[in-house]
């Protein structure tokens, strides 16, 4: 009686053990899989590109009909309509966040504002699109504007901003915001000066995904910005039409008549998946120095 159980035993330990490895292997494959066609399709979109490109193309005006146009006016435009959006979605979304994590009160109020910004941080970006038309275009009257694409970048930004930076508070341990609170410290000095630096790795992370997110955003601007610029290759001008980039490739590759208009969608490319890649290292990378050095003091020093 005792053998059969000592051999029913190892039987199940034995299988337990090969569908764990099983499981391990199906989720690295899955993994390595992954990588692999993400590392694929960025390679061959900044090969076709990249090799093609030149200054004269960053920073020179478009042709309509001609071929050797640039995109100067479109990439600028890209930069200012993400930057006017950042400015006023990120005091407001990480306030959010804030509030909500520390500062509203769990009752069902709270329960329908916190569900309210999780649906809209799924909203498709085309529906921000048509309400940006109708409060710009239909209602204020400016039509397709530069500041109406912003704001209504802005608008798309807020929920992802006010989640992210809500989850990463919440993620700080509550024995941190104790111990500070026992020091003597009040609770916006606990908040400013211990929850959101150890709370700043995931916030960072959610700021790098909206800019990322908005850079390459097409469909609220097609709506809301327009679909080319004012002509001139510097316009700061508020009031102007907010083409950006992935405007211009859209355009370029299903309706111009350049005939150079596929080597153009090439480099547009090319240049937006660069572009998002340096921002996102750019946010990512003083993390990186921190916890390198944070490391390195850790390190005992062989005497």
């Amino acid at each position: 009686m005792r053998e059969s159980l000592f051999h029913s035993h190892r039987k199940a330990i034995a299988s337990a053990i090969y569908t764990n490895r099983l499981f391990h292997m199906f989720v690295g494959m899955i993994t390595v899989s992954t990588f692999i066609l993400i590392i694929g399709l960025l390679y061959t979109i900044l090969v076709k590109g990249l090799p093609k490109l030149s200054l004269d193309f960053l920073f020179t005006l478009p042709n309509e009909l001609e071929a050797g146009g640039g995109v100067g006016p479109f990439l600028f435009n890209s930069f200012y309509v993400l930057i006017l959006s950042l400015i006023l979605s990120l005091p407001i979304g990480i306030g959010a966040g804030i509030f909500l994590a520390e500062y509203a009160p769990n009752n069902r109020f709270t329960e329908f504002v916190r569900t309210s910004v999780e649906s809209l941080a799924s909203v498709p970006s085309i529906v921000f699109g048509l309400f940006g038309y109708v409060l710009f275009v239909e209602y204020v009257g400016i039509g397709l504007t530069i500041i109406g694409a912003a704001v209504t970048l802005a608008l798309l930004n807020l929920p992802v901003l006010a989640r992210v930076t809500e989850e990463a508070i919440q993620a700080v341990p509550q024995d941190i915001r104790e111990a500070s609170l026992a020091l003597g410290a009040t609770k916006s000095q606990t908040i400013l000066k211990v929850v959101l630096p150890a709370a700043l790795n995931g916030i960072l992370t959610g700021i790098s995904l909206v800019a990322c997110r908005a850079f390459g955003e097409s469909a609220i601007i097609i709506l809301a910005g327009g679909t080319s610029t004012s002509g001139f290759m510097w316009d700061f001008n508020l009031l102007s039409q907010g083409g950006t980039l992935p405007v211009h490739l859209w355009y370029v590759q299903s309706e111009a008549l350049v005939p150079d208009a596929t080597e153009i969608a090439e480099k547009s490319a090319a240049i937006l998946v660069l572009i998002v890649l340096i921002i996102s290292f750019t946010v990512r990378f003083p993390l990186w120095i921190q916890t390198l050095i944070t490391k390195i003091k850790a390190t005992p020093r062989k005497s």
